[in-house]
């Protein structure tokens, strides 16, 4: 058997080194992913999600009836919390904890409860403005 030379043994060291820097490049570079409605939540049928001047009636109205009015309204609503008029979800954000309901937070069950779809990141942005700005009719 033949012992490699210190030249060849260099050569090899070296395009090992070399071949092992481009491979650990390309793989640090080629894999990237986002989620795309984490980093730009978008409601259906806008082209942003506006949290600069939400109403109830342009903004959160829709939200409830998508999320919360089949189950929250009516004679008998469930958790005794009637969410389709304005004075109502007023009353469930001042009194029934609705936003740690919506985000499961605090010991609550989490709003929609599994099975049905839950609020978009941009609903609770939404929700959230709404309820900074003094939560506006119009």
């Amino acid at each position: 058997m033949v012992s490699p030379t210190t030249d060849n043994l260099r050569k090899i060291v070296s395009r090992l080194f070399l071949f092992s820097a481009v491979a650990m490049l390309l793989a640090l570079t080629s894999c990237y992913y986002d989620n795309e409605e984490a980093l730009y939540p978008v409601r259906p049928g806008t082209n942003s999600c506006d949290t600069t001047s939400p109403t109830y009636a342009l903004t959160i109205l829709p939200i409830m009836q998508s999320n919360c009015v089949s189950c929250h309204s009516g004679s008998s609503p469930q958790g005794n919390l009637d969410l389709s008029t304005i004075d109502n979800v007023k009353i469930g954000i001042n009194g029934h904890h609705l936003m740690d309901h919506v985000r499961g937070a605090n010991g609550y069950s989490p709003m929609p409860p599994q099975g049905l779809p839950s609020l978009t990141t941009c609903d609770l942005h939404q929700l959230y403005a709404w309820i900074i700005k003094q939560m506006p009719a119009k």
